[in-house]
Formats: structure tokens, sequence, C-alpha cells
């Protein structure tokens, strides 16, 4: 059972500085893989050992997984992996608009914390701002990579990264959902739902040139489709 906690509680509410790619790495040239919702950085750990060319960097909101997680990635001695501690929407904007131009080149959201109902689209880890903040540090061709095992998480990500403009899902990829993983290293979630037979929801997007939409435009046009008005009957 996945345990998982409200990013509106004021405890998570304070902006953090995160260190910069030349207080992570020692390589801080490197492009840069940015996997949001990391849990306890497995995947980030995995890929950071068969890609040593890259850097990777692993955000996570439950502070005792990333305690262990990046204990885990400093003692892997490679200098190219790191996990912190944050919440995604209120302390990864800043440090993305820091970044040099084409450093960050793959950004990924693997299973997020399953808050699908409206109510709770706030909790929702791919925000409007959030995703723009990831569309102004990628250039053209770089990645985003969502997947989930809930279809009522992945569809509203899906909705937002469409309906910003931002991205483009390669022409050869499967419709509605991708057939495999682009990462040759799973989650540990992946793991566990793949050992069920259950289904894994994966879309890859690139993003495009098209700039980016007005943020008070796109929040409004989001909440209009993820909370569409109800039909009223009348006696007549």
């Amino acid at each position: 059972m996945r345990q998982h906690v409200n990013p509106l509680s004021r405890f998570f509410q304070l902006p953090l500085q995160l260190p910069s790619p030349g207080e992570l790495f020692d390589h801080p040239e490197q492009p840069i893989h940015l996997d949001i919702g990391c849990a306890r950085g497995r995947c980030i750990l995995g890929l950071a050992e068969l890609n040593p060319g890259w850097n990777h960097l692993g955000v996570e909101i439950r502070r005792p997984l990333v305690t262990a997680a990046d204990r885990d990635a400093l003692n892997s001695g490679s200098g190219n992996v790191r996990v912190l501690f944050c919440n995604a929407n209120i302390s990864l904007e800043s440090w993305l608009a820091a970044l040099p131009d084409d450093r960050l080149q793959r950004v990924s959201v693997q299973f997020p914390d399953p808050w699908f109902k409206r109510r709770h689209r706030k909790r929702r880890v791919l925000q409007p701002d959030l995703l723009l903040a990831i569309a102004a540090a990628l250039q053209p061709g770089r990645e985003l990579f969502l997947q989930s095992d809930v279809l009522a998480v992945i569809e509203p990500m899906v909705a937002l990264t469409e309906l910003s403009g931002c991205f483009t899902r390669p022409e050869s990829d499967a419709r509605p959902w991708r057939a495999d993983n682009p990462l040759p290293v799973p989650t540990e979630r992946e793991q566990y739902v793949l050992e069920k037979n259950l289904p894994v929801y994966r879309v890859l997007y690139r993003r495009n040139r098209s700039p980016l939409p007005d943020p008070e435009a796109l929040e409004s046009r989001w909440q209009e489709l993820d909370n569409p008005a109800e039909t009223v009957f009348t006696d007549v």
C-alpha cells in the first residue's frame, strides 16, 4: 500500500532553495534527467549507473525515502546522481529557471501519488505552473515521460500537457498509450504492477517549438476540462 502525503499541508509549503548542478554533480556540464516523485530512487540510481554521461536528479516529498535514497546516491561514488527532498510545485520552478540552456534534457513523472478525485486536483504533482516551468527549461526535441497504473491519475496529466500545446507525441508511438517504457530501469511501483499482470499507462512527449501559453489561460482551460459543467434537468 502506497503511503502519500498532502502537499498542501503547511509543512510542505515552505520554499526550499535547491542546490545548483555545480553543487550536486561532479560534472555539472552533463545533461540532466529530472525524475519528479522518485520514491526510494531505485530507478534514478539504476539509470545513473547505466548512463554515466548523464546527471540524474530525483526529487521526492516523503523525507524518509529521500534520506535513504540520497545516502545510496552518495555512497555510489558515481558523482552523477542525487535525491533531494522538496515539494516539486513549491521549489522546482526557480531551480529550473536558473539552469543553463539545454542542461535539462529529460523529465519523468512516474506513478505519482493517486490524487485523482476532482476535489483533490491541487494536490496532483503536475500542476500548470510546474508544467510550464518544465516546458521553458526543455529545448525542442527534449523529453517528458509520464506513466501511472491508474487511469484517473494519468488522464489529467495528459490533458494538461496537451492543453499547453508545448509537447508532441512521437508519431510512431501507439495510441492512446505507449506500449513500453523508454527508460531501461523500472521503478519499484512499475515492477510491482507488472508482476501482478496489471496495466501500465505510458505517454512520451517531446518539447516542440510552440511558445508557452499564458499561465492564467492554461489554468482556466484545465479547470474547465477537469470540472465539466453538470447538466441541470428542469421540469417542463
